[in-house]
């Protein structure tokens, strides 16, 4: 739908200007409705209100790490108990 609506802007403007600023034109709205349709995409994502690709971002739940080797949650580098530095997201 996207690239229908932009090849028929830039054929409208194409007709209506001259070459050098239709060319300009044409370039300024196509970078415009990228844009426009790049906000639209996060909105309907969710990403703009504290969510986003992956749940929630900043403001919802801190995510938990576990020891692979022992089963401790840690948010370090290296385990504290085992000192294993292998580790996976948890609920």
């Amino acid at each position: 739908m996207w690239i229908g609506l932009s090849l028929g802007i830039g054929i409208a403007v194409s007709i209506i200007l001259p070459f050098p600023l239709s060319l300009a034109a044409i370039f300024g709205i196509f970078i415009l409705l990228s844009m426009y349709m790049r906000k639209m995409m996060i909105k309907r994502m969710g990403a703009g209100r504290g969510g986003g690709i992956f749940g929630s971002g900043s403001g919802g739940e801190k995510l938990r790490y576990y020891c692979m080797n022992c089963g401790t949650e840690h948010n370090q580098l290296a385990c504290p108990k085992c000192g294993s530095k292998m580790k996976k997201v948890g609920g």
